[in-house]
């Protein structure tokens, strides 16, 4: 059929079944956005306040669905802003189609306005990108943009289109079936490995099951569930496996890492046999790779081969879908029944070490976050999206809002500040049914809270929370213990009244700041329908741990 490239941009996200894009228009993306135009019925347009919350807000929608979404920025500064979220999203294997404007082909290396080389400035963080200069091509590169971003490791993948291009005509078609002979991703594990793997798994007197990010990437909730039930073995997560596990299930004892639960870094310590899930346990994981490779067998299953051994040694390295593998493993569990060792022990000997928590009695005219979070989270439902910003709030969250179904996502791979807010505009769209929570402190909220017009225009019912300590907090205990207490850029003099910001959007807000403003904020976040803003005010020497 006969249609300019920009309709034919359109009808490839139609055939891929997007029903919302996120995005900021310029000139160069016009022809597009034009197109779009025709397309409202059946591809919602959502009109974000910066171009890295779109790709952010596509994050959030990404993860919820499992499939890949779709973020557009115009050339130049639209598409550089676009870097921040491609970056994030590469960190955390998050399938996204970013789609930028480029100036007219024969401008293009001429440093004309608002030029920007963003297939070279993204080359980074991006599994792939195409710069579209034929028309004929658009079918292929949009076919091959969400084979490559949904398959394999997810990741982000560029499609640049120079304005010239977008305005040409061809006699488009779909293709339908895609075959890039370089990117052939496994997905079944090799059936010795596999053998070998659940042999050495189930063998062992102290196993213990570490589940990634990767556990999402694929789908295989349900069956690493499945198998820690079957051999009865703890597990523990990295900050991206958070809420695979519900937080009361008797097998699960915590996160990992710096940041981590005692416990859970006493089990890693203690174990013998760690079982690596589709995680990369980088440093805020295992601060010492080596003494565990020497006193701990490990076993790890990844989709990317890259990742096994790149920061600590397999015993027995296993490339595959998390979900494929996990199925052989129980299949051959439930074809070989024997051969099980008796884990009671070693679960016994994992709760005998757990300590209580106990909440420190917080400062006059403030409230502890830690004992917030946990009263919260009891009186929630269970299926709640909780998306946590970077910082003191983020680990927060992750330790203390008890989690019973629904997601915790975050930015864990680069860290950046400003992700809760568009995330959660992004997690609420993808599946309305769920209460959808922004955690954030005053500092990232700072960085994303123009995303709260996003939400306010187009009727998304986010709550959020600002926990205020008027610091950069983390970073300011970080000086405040490695550098004698020397605190310098992190003051937040000069912020606004939260309160009276969310009143200026029209949204109604409540200040959290002892017992009885508690009781009512948490009664609210549960009941009330629409937007609402809580701002939790934190002692500013408050400590993250």
């Amino acid at each position: 059929m006969k249609m300019t490239v920009s309709q034919a941009m359109v009808e490839c996200l139609k055939a891929e079944g997007i029903k919302v894009v996120y995005g900021y228009p310029g000139a160069a993306i016009c022809p597009f956005y034009d197109a779009l135009l025709s397309a409202e019925k059946d591809i919602r347009n959502i009109l974000v306040r910066h171009e890295a919350n779109g790709g952010h807000a596509a994050s959030g929608y990404a993860r919820i669905t499992g499939k890949p979404a779709v973020c557009i920025a115009t050339s130049g500064p639209g598409a550089v802003n676009l870097i921040t979220a491609i970056a994030t999203a590469y960190a955390d294997s998050i399938p996204l189609i970013c789609i930028t404007g480029q100036v007219n082909t024969d401008q293009i290396g001429s440093d004309v306005f608002q030029e920007a080389d963003i297939t070279g400035a993204a080359e980074p963080f991006v599994k792939h990108s195409y710069l579209l200069k034929d028309p004929k091509d658009v079918g292929r590169a949009f076919k091959e943009a969400f084979y490559i971003a949904g398959t394999g490791r997810p990741g982000p993948v560029l499609i640049d289109v120079p304005m010239d291009v977008q305005k040409m005509t061809l006699d488009f078609e779909y293709p339908k079936k895609v075959d890039i002979r370089s990117y052939k991703p496994t997905g079944k594990g090799n059936y010795l490995q596999v053998k070998r793997v659940t042999e050495a798994l189930r063998s062992a007197e102290k196993p213990l099951i570490c589940i990634g990010g990767g556990v999402f990437a694929s789908n295989a909730q349900n069956e690493i569930v499945e198998l820690s039930e079957t051999l009865n073995i703890p597990v523990i997560t990295t900050m991206m496996g958070i809420s695979v596990f519900s937080d009361d299930n008797p097998l699960y004892v915590g996160m990992i890492g710096t940041h981590g639960m005692k416990i859970a870094n006493y089990a890693v310590n203690a174990c013998d046999t760690l079982f690596l899930v589709g995680a990369r346990v980088g440093d805020r994981a295992v601060k010492t790779p080596l003494d565990l490779e020497r006193t701990t067998k490990i076993l790890h299953i990844d989709i990317d081969p890259a990742e096994i051994g790149k920061n600590i040694g397999a015993d027995y390295p296993l490339v595959g879908d998390a979900k494929q593998v996990l199925r052989q493993m129980l299949d051959y569990i439930k074809k070989n029944p024997e051969g099980c060792a008796d884990h009671s022990g070693w679960l016994r000997q994992i709760e005998e070490n757990k300590v209580p928590t106990e909440f420190a009695q917080p400062v006059k005219g403030t409230v502890n976050p830690k004992e917030f979070l946990q009263k919260l989270a009891e009186r929630m439902p269970a299926n709640v999206n909780i998306c946590a910003d970077v910082g003191q709030n983020q680990i927060w969250s992750s330790r203390y809002y008890f989690k019973r179904g629904g997601r915790f996502l975050t930015s864990g791979g680069m860290g950046t500040m400003g992700y809760s807010v568009p995330c959660a505009v992004g997690a609420k769209m993808a599946d309305p049914s769920r209460p959808t929570i922004a955690i954030c402190g005053d500092g990232g909220f700072q960085m994303n809270f123009m995303e709260l017009a996003t939400a306010v225009q187009y009727g998304v019912d986010i709550k959020v929370i600002v926990m205020t300590n008027t610091r950069l907090g983390m970073v300011r205990e970080l000086q405040t213990i490695g550098y004698n207490d020397r605190q310098t850029g992190v003051f937040l003099d000069g912020s606004p009244d939260f309160v009276k910001l969310a009143a200026a959007y029209g949204i109604p807000a409540i200040r959290v700041n002892d017992e009885k403003s508690e009781k009512e904020a948490i009664e609210r976040l549960a009941e009330d329908k629409g937007l609402l803003l809580a701002e939790v005010v934190v002692d500013k020497d408050f400590p993250t741990l």
